[in-house]
């Protein structure tokens, strides 16, 4: 995991501006640091920056820039499939230097091309890779979007980094804000900000999932997806033949991703996404696993009893992370600042001390679940979007519902799913996802209002839904936190559910196999079952890295309040007098602490960036 950054185009860029770019990417490489330069025959300049974050292969060797001939490579990720993809390089005549990752993706892009690369590859990557011959410089970033590539267009080149900050530094000038980013992130909530191909940031894009660009010697963009997946469902796979192919990627995916020359953590709730991953890795691969647990005071979010029953079960090391009001604010404004934007929810905040523990431990590398939810059924909505799918399909609907009554509608809060006939009877209900946004557009003092929307991707109602969490609403915001906490630490965080393979596999299953007796993730739960403890198995309930703003703030402390009512630019857009009035209610409703959080960020971040509305 590295830092990069890059320039390409007429102008020149000095020796302060490279080294204060580089130093604004050490904490996502303090391993080492290098540069590259060189000029074509129209004149262009070329800039490599990179700082690594040595994780495999840790010898200098494996130092980037890295050159073979006249083409360059800096690369941020992991190619997790490299020892297979060296061996197929090898019986084709090219020798290595190295042991890295880093070497493989080079000789590969150099002898096979970037299109039958990027078709084999299994990993997280962002990377820039220029061919002095031609003059081409390719931009690239991984199948689900793990790594960041941001870019920005100019009229004398364009500029490219890991992060805004680096790039706007590499710039020489601020980005201006995007305030309909803003009101968006503050009205609609994160599900909505990846839905316009919209940053924080006016002009300021990001390569896109699955996406290369190529820049040349004129400075012309031309873009192409590399991965445009066709999800086919087999409708003769029975349920035991679902179960064994998950069970057979889900083991591939995870023995790949072990892959590390320095030790790895892995972020444990009492869910079955986490303890599936370190079930695996304890149980079927003999690794030595350390689990992270945020605990949480509130009874809605606790999670210990279960977390230290598997820890018992599968004998593994283990650290509780215990949460602190004192320093919430300053804390916050610290990784607002870090991430230059504000922090998407709640959840990301805990993830952040997590990871610190993580860092603080000795660790370099963490493991997560993300992804699961979205391919194999997690969220409490899937479950009335299941009921909707079996619905014309008598031989299932019966017991789908009895099922649902049992182990799932125990669990549901929001009013909206706990009526099992919800999708029946208005497939187009999308009301929660926007929650209460028509109440809190009232907040603002000019109207905005933006209607939810989503891309078509699947003939299933529920199965499209999934879709566009996959790729629109929840994996993309969780990405990018999860990359910017743990970059911030100088930990590569790693998501083994996200691998191709694992993906078009989840998707091939047909859908009355996804839940059985109201238990969401049925096929995961078999996939895994001899391996993951069965109190996880057995366990309906789903909590995650959660948690009230309650649970962190006391609005009550005057001192508190003053603070978050003081004068700020944020009035501008909000009207003081609602937001004091919701400090003032005895309990917050879920909406409510949600939004208080989103206000929190933004009056943050624009006092940090000194902005005048």
């Amino acid at each position: 995991m590295c830092g990069i950054a890059g320039y390409f185009g007429k102008d020149f860029k000095n020796k302060n501006i490279i080294n204060s770019t580089l130093k604004l990417l050490h904490h996502r490489g303090p391993d080492s640091k290098g540069f590259f330069y060189t000029k074509d025959n129209l004149s262009n300049n070329l800039y490599f920056m990179h700082t690594r974050l040595n994780i495999i292969d840790i010898k200098d060797r494996s130092n980037q820039p890295f050159h073979i001939g006249p083409f360059t490579l800096i690369f941020n990720g992991e190619i997790y499939n490299y020892l297979e993809l060296k061996d197929l390089l090898k019986k084709e005549g090219i020798t290595f230097d190295t042991t890295g990752d880093t070497e493989v993706l080079a000789r590969a892009l150099v002898h096979w091309g970037i299109d039958k690369t990027l078709e084999i590859l299994e990993g997280m990557w962002a990377f820039a890779f220029y061919n002095q011959k031609t003059g081409d410089l390719y931009l690239c970033r991984d199948r689900f979007g793990e790594k960041p590539l941001y870019f920005i267009k100019k009229k004398d080149g364009i500029y490219f980094s890991s992060e805004t900050k680096s790039l706007s530094n590499l710039l020489n000038e601020k980005l201006d804000l995007d305030f309909d980013q803003i009101q968006r992130y503050l009205i609609n909530g994160y599900k909505s900000l990846y839905k316009q191909n919209s940053t924080f940031y006016k002009n300021l894009s990001e390569v896109g999932r699955g996406q290369w660009i190529k820049i040349n010697n004129k400075i012309k963009i031309t873009k192409s997806d590399y991965w445009n997946f066709n999800l086919k469902v087999d409708k003769k796979l029975s349920y035991k033949d679902s179960v064994d192919k998950i069970r057979e990627e889900l083991l591939r995916s995870v023995s790949i991703r072990l892959r590390s020359d320095v030790p790895i953590a892995f972020c444990m709730s009492g869910g079955i996404d986490s303890n599936a991953l370190i079930s695996i890795a304890a149980r079927q691969k003999g690794f030595n696993v350390h689990g992270f647990t945020i605990v949480n005071s509130d009874e809605r979010y606790n999670e210990t009893p279960l977390v230290k029953k598997s820890v018992e079960e599968l004998e593994i090391s283990h650290t509780q992370v215990q949460l602190d009001k004192k320093n919430f604010l300053e804390e916050l404004k610290k990784q607002i600042i870090s991430h230059d934007c504000p922090i998407y929810t709640i959840s990301f905040f805990l993830h952040w001390k997590l990871i610190e523990a993580i860092s603080k431990k000795g660790f370099k590398v963490s493991i997560s679940g993300t992804g699961a939810d979205e391919m194999m059924t997690g969220y409490y909505d899937h479950g009335n979007l299941f009921l909707k799918s079996m619905y014309n399909k008598p031989k299932y609907f019966e017991s789908a519902l009895e099922g649902w009554k049992k182990n799932h509608l125990p669990f549901v809060r929001n009013k909206h799913l706990r009526d099992p006939f919800l999708y029946i009877n208005n497939p187009k209900f999308r009301d929660h996802i926007y929650d209460d946004s028509n109440i809190f557009s009232k907040f603002l003092k000019k109207e905005w209002h933006e209607n939810f929307h989503e891309k078509n991707y699947s003939p299933s109602l529920m199965r499209n839904r999934m879709l566009n969490e996959m790729f629109h609403e929840v994996v993309p915001v969780i990405l990018h936190e999860d990359d910017l906490n743990a970059m911030h630490f100088s930990v590569e965080n790693r998501s083994p559910f996200l691998d191709r393979r694992l993906f078009e596999a989840s998707f091939s299953i047909p859908e009355e196999h996804l839940i059985k007796n109201g238990l969401k993730k049925s096929v995961l739960r078999d996939a895994v079952r001899s391996i993951v403890p069965e109190q996880i198995l057995k366990n309906p309930k789903k909590v995650g890295f959660n948690g009230p703003i309650e649970d962190l703030l006391d609005f009550k402390d005057p001192n508190i309040r003053e603070n978050l009512l003081d004068n700020s630019e944020i009035f501008k857009l909000i009207n003081k007098n609602k937001i004091e009035q919701l400090f003032k209610k005895e309990s917050l409703m879920n909406s409510e602490s949600k939004f208080i959080f989103n206000f929190l960020n933004v009056k943050i971040f624009l006092e940090h960036k000194n902005i005048k509305i």
